[in-house]
């Protein structure tokens, strides 16, 4: 199973990856296209061409951690645009695993406590 924590860095790449790859393959696209290091830990999120699935890489220290994601019915419909990447704070990350617009108002993630 993916820990996925607040603390987590979430980077979202811009253009859509061959659904047919792997670990080696999405490893490979981080170091060349992302400019980022597979080993660092972050999320990596990759929507598949047809836009109908979501794949995430992941190293937890011992080894690659693949997830996808497929719509039953549906594409995800928002995506990033921009550059080559994009991060998103884990809990916008969850908004679109669940086929959602992470740009969407939310509650704060941290709010202080107020006495009475």
């Amino acid at each position: 199973m993916i820990q996925i924590t607040p603390q987590m860095r979430v980077l979202v790449a811009v253009e859509a990856v061959d659904g047919r790859k792997g670990i080696d393959s999405l490893a490979a696209l981080c170091r060349e296209k992302l400019a980022a290091d597979p080993f660092s830990g972050w999320l990596f999120v990759f929507r598949t061409r047809s836009a109908q699935s979501i794949k995430i890489l992941c190293y937890d220290g011992q080894g690659f951690w693949i997830a996808q994601k497929r719509l039953s019915k549906g594409r995800f419909r928002w995506w990033v645009e921009g550059k080559v990447s994009r991060s998103l704070e884990v809990h916008q990350a969850q908004l679109l695993l669940a086929a959602g617009n992470p740009e969407t108002e939310a509650a704060p993630v941290w709010r202080p406590i107020h006495g009475k």
